[in-house]
């Protein structure tokens, strides 16, 4: 059925669907995470390594739901599938809200990321089948804007929320959230152009797809693979406990933290759909290399705070904020050229196990190591010299050839 006219390409809605569901269930129900931990560990006496663990339960449900993924997606399409993982988060944010011991937390955490891993897949797999290749950076760029946007709202509400009822009714207002982003995906959300009698938006370029031929193997699939691991561990490392390292070793207030957290969200905001363009015009590769240089300033300035002084923790938010959802962003434009667009779906979920065994490896790891150290300085210098591992791997990647403008239409 074909919607009505509309100003604009349809697939653009599939963007801003997109968007809400990952400010819902990765921006807000993973993000916020940080934001509480100062409240929740007072109250419910929790330590470094207890707080680790929550973490981590959550990219475990993550990275079994990332497993599952293509499965359910074969079977009951990307909208459905990402409606079930919304409303299963909503449950679950709920039910935190009441939970009162470790283990409840670690069970109804680690569900939510099984919930968040069936939103957030399905919804950046359309990406490849709503937009040509000149125009997927931008567009994952501004679905994963979401992202930096929730940073934002999050650093703003939840200390206000904090302070004028407690930790308990912020998840309630998350589980809020997620569902009415579950509720405009269900009424927006198509799995295919083809259903609304359309085709991809964007330039129809020549063997488009085939852009790597010969490069469909195994070997670059793990080695874009170990790139994404790398950046999966080392940005939930700095997400999940940046905001208590400014509490307990800057003597920043809750609503300073948020405040300083809120810049995050800020630059997030535009650092998918900037370096989705960027990587658009100079390659995917390129761009994450850049990319990757940023995250070691960002993570060098955090672990050498102390030493430097507060302004290298400010100079840290905006470089960590400026690039923050700019590698997802830059590998869900990169896969259907790197793969093909028959492995598109099968080789982003893959890549994404590698992304969600980071996160699981990154938190509960640092918080091991702070509280033998009693910091999570060391974790922040370990994080530099990973992410500049990232870098020289990166640069071994081939990076694709300019467009061919020649044979090449535009798609309405």
């Amino acid at each position: 059925m074909k919607p009505a006219k509309l100003p604009f390409h349809y697939g653009w809605l599939i963007v801003l669907s997109g968007a809400l569901t990952l400010f819902a269930c990765l921006g807000m129900a993973r993000f916020a995470f940080g934001l509480l931990l100062p409240a929740m560990r007072q109250a419910l006496e929790l330590g470094y390594d207890q707080m680790g663990l929550i973490s981590t339960s959550n990219f475990i449900g993550y990275l079994l739901a990332v497993a599952l993924s293509p499965l359910l997606i074969r079977r009951w399409r990307p909208r459905l599938v990402t409606c079930a993982g919304l409303l299963l988060n909503a449950l679950c944010l709920l039910l935190i809200s009441r939970a009162d011991h470790l283990s409840a937390l670690i069970l109804f955490y680690g569900v939510v990321g099984a919930g968040s891993g069936f939103a957030n897949i399905p919804s950046m797999v359309l990406v490849s089948h709503w937009f040509r290749r000149n125009k997927r950076g931008q567009a994952a760029g501004l679905m994963i804007a979401g992202n930096g946007l929730a940073i934002l709202a999050a650093g703003q509400l939840i200390p206000w929320v904090n302070a004028a009822w407690g930790w308990r009714e912020s998840w309630i207002i998350l589980a809020i959230i997620s569902l009415l982003a579950m509720i405009f995906a269900l009424l927006v959300l198509r799995n295919d152009p083809a259903e609304v009698g359309l085709l991809p938006h964007g330039r129809y370029e020549a063997l488009e797809e085939s852009t790597f031929v010969g490069s469909t193997n195994g070997k670059l699939l793990v080695h874009l693979g170990v790139i994404y691991l790398i950046f999966g561990l080392t940005y939930m490392i700095y997400g999940t406990f940046i905001v208590t390292t400014m509490v307990e070793d800057f003597g920043f207030t809750e609503a300073k933290a948020g405040q300083l957290w809120s810049l995050v969200g800020i630059f997030g905001i535009f650092s998918g759909v900037v370096f989705g363009s960027v990587s658009d015009r100079i390659g995917r590769r390129n761009g994450m290399v850049l990319v990757y240089a940023m995250f070691s300033c960002a993570y060098l300035l955090a672990g050498l705070g102390a030493i430097l002084g507060s302004w290298a923790l400010w100079l840290s938010v905006f470089f960590y904020g400026s690039v923050l959802f700019a590698v997802p962003t830059i590998m869900a434009a990169a896969v259907a050229e790197y793969l093909g667009m028959e492995r598109a779906a099968s080789g982003f979920a893959t890549l994404t196990l590698f992304f969600a065994a980071g996160q699981i490896i990154g938190p509960g790891s640092a918080g091991l190591l702070a509280e033998l150290s009693g910091s999570f300085i060391p974790s922040y210098l370990l994080s530099a010299a990973l992410t500049t591992i990232a870098m020289a791997l990166t640069l071994r990647l081939k990076n694709r050839p300019p467009n061919n403008h020649q044979t090449a239409r535009e798609i309405p």
